[in-house]
């Protein structure tokens, strides 16, 4: 008896002695308890029964931390933010983890026409509009509800004549974390004028965790044998071409930068990859859109949508300058998006699906990220 109190004892300190695996931190709601515009501010938390946590914001819906597990079962905050909403108004980063409309993506010159009207858009990338102006989605507050611990439910009256575009436009967006280790994000729109729509999700992503690094290790694999080519000002030319025999193929899984020296026009004017996918679509359901894995900590994330495109970039434009939830800078090449979308600039390319809603008409949108390990 003495001896199995003995042994007892021991497996109870070696337990008690080896690391336990990181658990998620969370980022004090205080932080973000303030005021903008006469509207309030807050900071929302999910949790599945997996561990997963994720921390949401209603200012532009961010998502603000993210936590996945590791194939140690240590839990990493995999997107790029920030501790306190007073850092989120200041940055010039201002598309961390954000929903991002009007128009996600470029229009060019900052003008289309619908019905042979001309709209002029507010300019705020070079000669083009970009993710839907001055003030886009991402800058505004949300009207908020958390009817669970699982799912936030965001809405916004977007007025006709908003940085530009016609109608008055209803949307409404729903972050569901899954039991299965997934963000779901869904996009519902409706207007009163016919309108270009096009809603998508800005999440930063580093698998290895935010501030660790470049991400140019993660190996990707893309779903789609075409790709929309760009203008110096990173407007799609109107040509679908094909990826068979460019840095542009990703249809076989391959590191992001494996090929990022080559000698190749289109990444010289990403100075990266910043490019439209054309998705090879899934006869019904959703669309597999692409897979990305982390080789140090084996994580992983997939991408599945409804939508034709997907824009993948590869944090070109990220400089060091944002000090993160770590205290660390942000890194050239620190972070991938992977933003499903219709293409950029559709409303002066008829050649594209278009991304005119009629009154009418409802708009719905879909994008689930699912994580995992291997």
């Amino acid at each position: 008896m003495k001896n199995t109190w003995f042994i007892f004892a021991l497996m109870l300190l070696f337990s008690c002695s080896q690391p336990q695996p990181k658990q998620p931190v969370l980022i004090d709601k205080a932080n973000f308890e303030v005021e903008h515009d006469g509207k309030p501010i807050d900071l929302y938390t999910l949790k599945n029964n997996q561990g997963m946590v994720a921390q949401i914001t209603n200012f532009g819906g961010k998502v603000v931390s993210l936590w996945t597990p590791d194939k140690q079962g240590n839990f990493g905050d995999i997107v790029l933010g920030f501790n306190t909403i007073d850092e989120y108004l200041k940055t010039s980063e201002k598309y961390f983890g954000s929903l991002i409309g009007r128009y996600g993506n470029r229009i060019a010159n900052g003008q289309f026409t619908i019905n042979d009207t001309v709209y002029t858009l507010a300019k705020n990338n070079g000669e083009n509009a970009l993710h839907g102006g001055i003030v886009g989605y991402n800058n505004v507050v949300w009207d908020v509800e958390q009817p669970d611990d699982q799912t936030l439910v965001l809405t916004y009256h977007s007025p006709d004549g908003e940085e530009g575009y016609p109608g008055n436009l209803d949307v409404k967006v729903q972050y569901k974390l899954t039991d299965a280790n997934e963000i779901k994000i869904e996009y519902w729109a409706t207007t009163d004028k016919a309108t270009p729509v096009n809603l998508t999700h800005h999440s930063f992503f580093n698998l290895k965790g935010a501030g660790q690094g470049d991400v140019n290790e993660h190996v990707v694999q893309i779903n789609a044998d075409n790709y929309t080519p760009v203008d110096a000002g990173l407007i799609p030319t109107g040509e679908i071409a094909p990826v068979e025999g460019t840095p542009m193929d990703f249809r076989t899984p391959i590191a992001i930068g494996a090929r990022l020296g080559d000698d190749f026009e289109q990444l010289k004017l990403g100075n990266g990859y910043d490019h439209n996918w054309v998705l090879n679509q899934a006869a019904d359901g959703l669309t597999f859109a692409a897979k990305v894995v982390e080789p140090q900590t084996g994580r992983t994330m997939e991408v599945y949508t409804n939508e034709p495109g997907m824009q993948f970039y590869g944090g070109n434009f990220l400089d060091g300058k944002a000090v993160g939830k770590e205290g660390v800078p942000y890194v050239f090449r620190g972070a991938f998006c992977m933003e499903t979308q219709h293409f950029p600039d559709s409303p002066n390319k008829p050649e594209f699906p278009s991304t005119i809603l009629e009154p009418g008409s409802k708009y719905y949108s879909i994008c689930v990220y699912k994580f995992g390990v291997e």
